[in-house]
């Protein structure tokens, strides 16, 4: 007959289904936080759309849809969203295989993790200053080029300042993005299942066909679809390096807000502010699907 429990297993006992009961205020602290600078701005920025110059609701701010040039701004940057998403993530791939190479604790491996982590995140107007400086008009290397071998980078027009400008800045933050986000489901790939085929006698091409692009799909296309959104929400690269017009979502935003026509257009914004939540929310709905398909594999 076993023996009563003493008092360490009925504290213990006890103790654990309180600790899980409060276990959520641990990230009480983060979720005030999100509310309070994403969350409500998020709201207010959605409910400026419902409301006219009065204030009092009204659906007609959705009349904006009804002008070509607001679908026009969501092509060209779903156009650079999609664009910069292929090559960042086609050229991280590339990237993760290579460093699959080297030894995961080694110096280099560490330079690459640390140099991904840091460049994923540099953006806004450093970015656009970096280049300006580099490619701008009067820039090192346009002068260089020019006056050394007779070469003009742009020819008749900058187009640095224009809509294809943003595509080389896009990448320098999208590639090492790729990086940080693919080389975990490449590491997952486990030798057991290239020597299992091959003595299944498959070639290297028949393992990559049949299992190596099958398991890492859905983390690709995942990937993707986060280099997408990336792409499609980012605003202060392309402020800072197109000064004129508003060829994309979030500058037809910023127009809309500094317009000086009055408070109607301004709430506009807010109308298509939430023609790019919608557009968010789908990839990130897909973005999820397909991470809990790669899971699968990475357990």
């Amino acid at each position: 007959m076993a023996a009563p429990p003493g008092p360490t297993e009925y504290s213990k006992e006890r103790w654990f289904p309180l600790k899980r009961k409060l276990s959520w205020l641990g990230l009480l602290p983060f979720t005030l936080y999100i509310l309070a600078f994403l969350g409500v701005p998020t709201l207010l920025a959605i409910g400026s759309g419902f409301v006219d110059a009065d204030g009092s609701f009204t659906l007609g701010n959705f009349s904006v849809y009804e002008n070509p040039v607001i679908w026009k701004t969501f092509g060209s940057s779903s156009l650079i969203g999609l664009l910069t998403a292929l090559i960042g993530a086609v050229l991280g791939a590339l990237v993760c295989w290579a460093l699959t190479g080297v030894r995961s604790d080694g110096p280099l491996r560490r330079s690459m993790d640390a140099a991904a982590s840091v460049l994923a995140q540099f953006g806004g107007v450093m970015l656009a200053f970096a280049f300006i400086a580099t490619m701008g008009a009067q820039s090192i290397l346009r002068v260089w080029l020019r006056d050394t071998w007779g070469i003009d980078i742009y020819g008749e027009g900058v187009w640095l300042y224009q809509l294809p400008g943003l595509i080389l800045p896009y990448l320098y933050f999208q590639i090492p993005l790729m990086v940080i986000t693919f080389l975990p489901a490449i590491e997952r790939l486990r030798p057991q299942w290239v020597e299992s085929s091959a003595t299944l006698g498959a070639n290297r091409w028949q393992y990559w066909r049949h299992i190596g692009f099958p398991v890492l799909a859905p983390s690709f296309l995942g990937a993707l679809l986060l280099l997408f959104a990336n792409s499609f929400s980012s605003y202060a690269t392309a402020a800072a390096l197109i000064s004129q017009g508003a060829q994309i979502v979030p500058l037809q935003i910023r127009a809309a807000l500094i317009g000086e026509t009055g408070a109607s257009v301004a709430n506009t914004a807010g109308v298509l502010a939430l023609g790019m939540i919608l557009v968010m929310a789908v990839v990130m709905v897909l973005y999820s699907l397909l991470m809990r398909r790669a899971a699968r594999w990475q357990q």
